[in-house]
């Protein structure tokens, strides 16, 4: 099928901005208000839904603000098309028309290194880079290198569900150092951090930062207190950066491996350009491990799983294309999720005050308190899912610390996030 009469063609294209303005931020001309129908392309998203408790399985269908099938905001990727640069560079490379066994090349590292200096100015040499396809696989990865069944792994509740799957898969323990929630903000609680940590049994400790789903960006104090812990008590420290690039205006990321050589030294940080560039199903992400021993460890355990070895071609593309030209996409794309979460927070405010969403620093994920309708879980899930036909994360599934919690996926366009808002008013109101 020739490009112009495939369905994706219908993707607003931005025009590319002058290459020496990368830095500088120049806007592009993405419409993110644009409804890219997502049926028949495989969507985990918008194909399936795994269901709650109460609901069952729903199938949901493509975007129809006019119809009233169900309105999934749960997995995390974006409803809007990558960066014009990397479909454009995506294009070029399938015209090439050789689609075989690809390894990183010196201008990917040259490209992801770069980024990293350039946004968050970190120097990361390109022989600390070990690529996975994926940071939930390489979680697995970590837990079989560097843990034997029955050890423990410390994460910090309510955080992103993978994580679990990753610690028992491997035979171990999870070990939740609980984050403290008062009047909606979040804080680590580093007298039970010590305490846990000093079990002789607790080998990683899971960091998430940004933290999914409360959208928590760590302050450089709260990571080298993390930090210093964790290296008193010789636990590796396993960083998500996954969502280091999301960040709201206001904030600042702190890179983990930039606190200095004692902590970087002791860790593997996880990135990738998925979340940033929603990329996700490209399958590609960069581990950072500055620690020698630790990298070859850690490169040996893959070697075993047969994953290492080579890279998907277009990943490649579209990781290399993300980092060297997706940048003023990505401050469009900022702009415009933290838009759609001042209207979800000025909407509840006005319309639902009994529902209390905890302020964005990072991610593109909204973590609401639903606590205030006093519904039990399955109520809560009746609710949203059935009576609203609104698919949203159950707060339950990232611990039992968030049963009463909602998590919003806000990557979509604002007239599918003020629709779900609208749904979602009614069905309260017919309480």
């Amino acid at each position: 099928m020739r490009w112009e009469n495939h369905p994706f063609s219908r993707l607003t294209q931005a025009t590319t901005p002058d290459p020496e303005n990368h830095t500088k931020g120049t806007a592009m001309t993405t419409d993110f208000d644009q409804l890219i129908d997502r049926s028949g392309t495989g969507s985990n998203k918008w194909s399936t839904y795994r269901g709650g408790s109460h609901a069952g399985p729903i199938t949901p269908i493509g975007p129809d603000l006019k119809g009233d099938g169900p309105i999934p905001m749960w997995v995390a990727d974006m409803d809007f098309a990558s960066p014009p640069p990397v479909l454009d560079a995506l294009r070029a490379r399938i015209d090439h028309g050789i689609l075989g066994y690809t390894h990183a090349t010196d201008s990917y590292f040259d490209a992801v290194t770069g980024w990293f200096k350039k946004r968050h100015g970190w120097e990361v040499p390109a022989d600390w880079i070990s690529t996975t396809p994926g940071v939930v696989p390489a979680l697995h990865f970590a837990v079989k290198t560097w843990c034997q069944p029955g050890d423990k792994v410390l994460v910090q509740r309510p955080v992103y569900y993978p994580f679990f799957r990753s610690i028992t898969n491997g035979g171990c323990e999870i070990v939740s150092n609980t984050l403290i929630e008062e009047a909606g903000v979040y804080t680590m609680d580093f007298d039970d951090l010590e305490r846990k940590a000093a079990d002789p049994k607790v080998k990683l400790a899971i960091l998430c930062s940004p933290h999914n789903p409360i959208g928590r960006v760590w302050t450089a104090d709260e990571l080298r207190r993390f930090g210093e812990i964790c290296n008193r008590h010789q636990v590796i420290v396993i960083a998500d950066e996954i969502h280091g690039d999301l960040i709201m205006p206001g904030q600042r990321f702190q890179p983990y491996g930039q606190l200095g050589a004692a902590f970087a030294d002791n860790a593997m940080i996880c990135t990738a350009p998925s979340k940033t560039f929603n990329l996700a199903g490209m399958h590609l992400s960069n581990m950072v491990i500055s620690n020698p021993e630790l990298k070859q460890a850690y490169d040996g355990y893959m070697t075993t799983t047969g994953v290492a070895g080579g890279l998907n071609p277009l990943a490649l593309v579209a990781c290399e294309a993300a980092y060297r030209d997706g940048e003023p996409w990505l401050a469009d794309v900022l702009a415009y999720i933290h838009g759609n979460f001042q209207t979800l927070s000025d909407t509840l405010a006005t319309h639902l005050p009994m529902l209390k969403p905890t302020a964005l620093q990072g991610t593109y994920l909204a973590w609401v308190d639903f606590r205030g309708l006093g519904l039990d879980q399955p109520k809560l899930e009746k609710m949203t899912q059935l009576d609203a036909r609104v698919l949203l994360d159950e707060g339950h599934v990232f611990g039992p610390e968030g049963f009463g919690f909602e998590r919003f996926n806000l990557a979509c366009p604002r007239p599918v996030l003020a629709l779900a808002l609208s749904r979602l008013q009614d069905a309260i109101g017919r309480l």
